[in-house]
């Protein structure tokens, strides 16, 4: 799966070739969760609301550029890699 984004011990990444909705793969500290694009919401899984706060803010600030990594993922490019949050 590649990986977009890291920061914090949290783990971004897109599967290639993936279902709709947009969405993107979380992984972290032993908790896994997909987040949508369009809307930030939580599809499926869990993580730490600390955590899961962090990775809100950070989709937020990277929205057209995770939707651009969707375009490529769906169509089999690689997706590239986006800015961490600090």
């Amino acid at each position: 799966m590649p990986e977009i984004s890291r920061f914090y011990g949290i783990k971004i990444a897109m599967y290639p070739d993936d279902h709709n909705p947009p969405h993107f793969h979380v992984a972290y500290s032993g908790s896994k969760a997909v987040i949508g694009i369009n809307n930030f919401a939580l599809l499926q899984g869990s993580l730490p609301p600390k955590a899961l706060s962090l990775v809100v803010e950070w989709a937020v600030l990277h929205k057209e550029e995770l939707l651009e990594d969707w375009e490529l993922s769906i169509n089999l490019q690689s997706p590239k890699k986006i800015e961490p949050l600090v």
